[in-house]
């Protein structure tokens, strides 16, 4: 049942990944947490939704090994450019890391070191793959700043993340995520911390800066509502499968009954209902 989207492509695929498996083993327990799921990337906006515990960000994660030794990642193939994600060694990880992709976590707070001034740390993320003095590494962080939209980079230069307002924080991960200018960027839920219309912001600034520089980008969201209107494609997640692949933009005419029955459960202010309608799954979509 799941429909398959081609990747916005004009030539190879930035990303190609075919069975990828993600196991997760304590002993004599083993736990599926991404079973055979295929995509390709191309410089588009792909965006991957479902239930929390769907396997979205762990999907994420395996592509940059991010995961503990415990876990036991294996595919067919899972290809970026000219490297092998598979069987990267930790040398060539530690290159990709940062500099080919990035990740954007969910949750600025979690992920800034709260001793370190932000600035330093937007400087630190270019030195860590750039050849540099301390000069250079702050002027590309504040000509990071300036691109995000900070209104004064000097003074939030000096700033430790505990003084930065959410929407600030997470201007400040996309600068150090985008200064080593990445092919690939992941986006783990980058705006559910924010309300609205520092939301709103936020997805601008993503969709001019994928737009101007060409990457790609995943984005991994539980709201279909806002994949709908900013990403070009959508791969619907159930229990570590991926149920459907279809055009954002055709989302209204999904069919399989898991994507349906997200979007039913998505409450409409011009349609009042007493109650929304419960999520009905099904066993056998385990073995689709």
């Amino acid at each position: 049942m799941t429909c398959s989207i081609p990747a916005v492509n004009n030539g190879a695929p930035l990303l190609d990944v075919q069975d990828l498996h993600v196991n997760f083993v304590n002993g004599r327990q083993r736990t599926a947490a991404v079973r055979g799921v295929s995509f390709q990337l191309g410089r588009e906006k792909l965006a991957i939704v479902g239930e929390s515990g769907s396997g979205k960000s762990t999907l994420g994660r395996a592509l940059l090994h991010l995961h503990p030794a415990r876990a036991q990642i294996e595919a067919s193939r899972m290809q970026f450019g000219d490297v092998d994600l598979l069987h990267a060694s930790a040398a060539q990880m530690r290159a990709i890391r940062g500099q080919r992709i990035s990740m954007i976590m969910q949750d600025p707070k979690y992920s800034l070191n709260p001793v370190m001034r932000v600035g330093e740390q937007i400087a630190e993320a270019w030195r860590s793959h750039h050849r540099g003095e301390r000069a250079a590494a702050k002027k590309r962080a504040l000509e990071m700043l300036e691109v995000v939209r900070i209104r004064d980079p000097e003074r939030l230069f000096q700033r430790y993340p505990h003084e930065i307002s959410g929407g600030q924080g997470q201007r400040v991960m996309i600068a150090m995520m985008l200064i080593t200018e990445p092919e690939l960027v992941i986006a783990d839920e980058p705006t559910s911390a924010l309300d609205v219309s520092v939301r709103l912001q936020i997805l601008a600034l993503l969709d001019e800066l994928v737009r101007a520089r060409g990457l790609g980008l995943i984005f991994i969201s539980h709201d279909i509502s806002l994949v709908r209107s900013f990403c070009d494609r959508v791969l619907v997640m159930y229990a570590g499968r991926v149920v459907e692949s279809l055009a954002a933009s055709e989302l209204d005419r999904a069919r399989h009954p898991y994507t349906q029955g997200l979007l039913a459960a998505l409450p409409d202010i011009d349609h009042r209902r007493s109650r929304l309608p419960v999520l009905q799954r099904q066993a056998s979509w385990l073995n689709e």
